[in-house]
């Protein structure tokens, strides 16, 4: 069995072979990608767990952001040279606009988080939206750390970020979407063909408010937000 995780992985697993079952950890839209006939009857060596497209969520969490920091006119985009990057950026743009925000996207290059804050704080930014993406989610520790650093609110893509630092989250469970392409492989090794299992997609999405974090820089969360969200770390 292949795990593939991302949409980057999935594609050159699949051109790899046809026959050794393959179990995506994290598609975004299969379907649209090609990878899969549909999600109720996937077809060929491959199945698994999809989380929503990356632009689905992306003006829910711009708009989440803006309701944690009211006083936000300048919000930074972290953003990746991935293709599921623009389609993000292109989405909150369309959000921005409706909501009066100016956004200052800054594109991660090298690896260089440091560069990429010092042009957050040089532009006045006074929020922070990281985007979904596989590199940031790598890079997540070293963005927690200069978000505090610079006094940034921020929010992220997995609840998990938050419970380890980051000010909020809104997502599916990264541990509980793990949990699931696990279930893939063991039903396929014990015989069941990928063509026979449905790919899974998640069916709730938390809102995780870091309380801790957000006293910490200095950001006080509206409570009406803090009564919405799923999960609060105090």
């Amino acid at each position: 069995v292949i795990v593939a995780v991302s949409p980057t992985a999935i594609k050159p697993a699949l051109v790899a072979t046809n026959t050794i079952p393959i179990v995506m950890g994290f598609g975004k839209d299969p379907v649209r990608d090609g990878f899969i006939a549909s999600l109720a009857k996937p077809g060929g060596n491959i199945t698994g767990v999809v989380v929503a497209p990356e632009d689905v969520l992306a003006g829910k969490r711009l708009e989440l952001i803006k309701e944690a920091v009211p006083r936000a006119g300048i919000i930074a985009v972290l953003a990746t040279p991935e293709p599921s990057s623009n389609l993000q950026v292109r989405e909150t743009e369309k959000v921005a606009s409706l909501l009066g925000i100016k956004l200052l996207t800054v594109v991660l290059q090298d690896s260089d988080y440091e560069k990429a804050f010092t042009n957050m704080t040089a532009n006045k930014a006074n929020a922070l939206f990281v985007l979904a993406s596989p590199i940031l989610n790598a890079g997540r520790d070293r963005i927690i750390q200069l978000a505090a650093k610079h006094r940034l609110p921020a929010i992220y893509e997995w609840p998990e970020h938050a419970e380890v630092g980051g000010m909020m989250a809104y997502g599916s469970s990264l541990a509980e979407l793990s949990r699931r392409v696990a279930w893939y492989v063991e039903r396929i090794l014990k015989g069941t063909k990928p063509a026979d299992l449905p790919v899974e997609q998640p069916t709730r999405f938390e809102l995780v408010i870091n309380l801790q974090t957000a006293k910490q820089i200095g950001t006080r969360i509206p409570p009406n937000l803090l009564a919405r969200a799923d999960k609060v770390i105090r």
